[in-house]
């Protein structure tokens, strides 16, 4: 009990003792490992404006991250967005699939994108689409033509447009940032002097719910992303922590100290209101997260003497165990697809991301350790993002929910810590859509 008292004060607090550099400062991507298949696609540089060849840079980056797909070299390649493809050469020089395009700016900063996929085993245009943007949105629109390349050829939607959240420590700073799922463009959602944790994305990708100690005591608050409206929901007597969403955004699972132990507990989403307790044990209950269908929440508790995971229905009802591999297994995250549960586990004094079967109860370790915290499934399921300490500092890391692919995001004057990875983006742009 006294040691997961102590875990439970950690989970708090510990996540306070790391710096970070300036918010302009960029991820570096290291990558490890590939996909059980690849899939070889030439990806040429965008024809017409100057700025062709860095949207083909990050398409090529974001296919390259997920390990699934080996690019075949487009040197020198000149295709405009409708010229005629040459099947047979394409296949002969290796590659299955073709990605290209034309950019051409318009008036002021605006810019538009052509983009097709070629399938050079079937002799047919895959998808063609147009989109617009800024100049500022040049990057987006890239990452939205990686995710149709990805979804197009593995039938799985791609996951580069969505974002991610985690927070920063710079010097006595503590700040809430919010980035493109490849690390990229950092922004600022909060930045305070006290410490800021448990980011966690509404569904829609619109709000975060997070815990920030600015009143010298944790608060839970929700956080409205377009206007930085924030709005206090937890701020009961004694702690307020962990917040989780329901699927449909109105409802917040939380963990409170108001009775005495922290236990779980629901309340409204957009204002705090409609108290009820969900979890009465005389232990620690806490880290709650909803399944997929909104039915019941999964969370730790030692309960059974050890921290080890349960589920609860969400109308209440006794606790079943989930976790019974190892004697230390917190931080539960459930897939999209509700069949697989992660979770940090402790083995051999290493604490490592493990995944579950949870209709199996097969276990598969994703990492190594000897400090990996914190892990979140990518909207797809496909990919896995986590905080690493190794070598005593903090970082970003990344591997495929089969453990095969494993990616790296430092920073390299500084430590991240507690990510979290958003929604599939809902108010992305729609293109217009071409003859293929």
């Amino acid at each position: 009990m006294k040691k997961l008292t102590q875990w439970l004060s950690v989970f708090l607090t510990c996540f306070l003792v790391f710096s970070a550099p300036s918010a302009n400062a960029q991820l570096r991507v290291d990558i490890s490992g590939t996909g059980a298949k690849q899939y070889p696609i030439a990806i040429a540089d965008f024809t017409g404006d100057s700025t062709g060849r860095l949207i083909a840079e990050v398409i090529r980056a974001d296919l390259t991250r997920s390990g699934q797909f080996r690019l075949i070299n487009a040197t020198g390649a000149k295709l405009e967005v409708d010229t005629p493809i040459a099947y047979e050469e394409w296949r002969t020089r290796g590659a299955d699939y073709v990605a290209y395009g034309t950019v051409t700016k318009e008036s002021g900063d605006q810019y538009e994108v052509r983009y097709r996929l070629a399938d050079t085993i079937n002799d047919t245009n895959l998808d063609g689409v147009v989109f617009t943007g800024s100049d500022r949105e040049l990057r987006r629109i890239a990452h939205q033509i990686a995710d149709r390349i990805y979804e197009h050829i593995t039938g799985i939607p791609g996951v580069f447009a969505t974002r991610i959240a985690y927070v920063l420590k710079h010097g006595n700073t503590y700040e809430l940032q919010i980035a493109d799922s490849d690390g990229q463009n950092p922004q600022i959602a909060l930045r305070s002097r006290e410490p800021i944790i448990s980011p966690a994305w509404s569904p829609d990708g619109s709000k975060l719910a997070y815990v920030s100690f600015e009143t010298g005591k944790p608060v839970v608050y929700v956080h409205e992303l377009s206007s930085s409206k924030r709005t206090p929901v937890a701020n009961f007597k004694g702690n307020n922590s962990a917040p989780a969403w329901s699927p449909d955004g109105n409802t917040l699972a939380v963990v409170l100290t108001r009775e005495g132990l922290s236990q779980i507990y629901l309340i409204n989403a957009h204002d705090g209101s409609n108290l009820r307790r969900l979890t009465r044990s005389p232990l620690i209950d806490t880290e709650p997260v909803f399944s997929p269908d909104g039915q019941s929440i999964f969370f730790t508790s030692d309960r059974s003497g050890r921290p080890q995971i349960y589920q609860i229905p969400v109308s209440g009802g006794e606790a079943r165990r989930v976790s019974f591999n190892g004697d230390y297994n917190i931080s539960p995250r459930i897939s999209p697809d509700g069949k697989s549960l992660l979770m940090v586990t402790r083995r051999g004094g290493a604490f490592r991301i493990a995944s579950v079967d949870l209709e199996t109860g097969t276990e598969t370790l994703l990492t190594q350790g000897p400090d990996d915290q914190s892990p979140s499934f990518a909207p797809n399921g496909k990919q896995v993002l986590y905080a690493s300490r190794q070598g005593g500092r903090h970082m970003l890391a990344g591997v495929s929910s089969d453990g095969r692919m494993r990616q790296t995001l430092s920073i390299h004057n500084g430590e991240i810590r507690e990510p979290t990875w958003g929604p599939f983006n809902q108010n992305a742009q729609s293109p217009q859509t071409t003859n293929p």
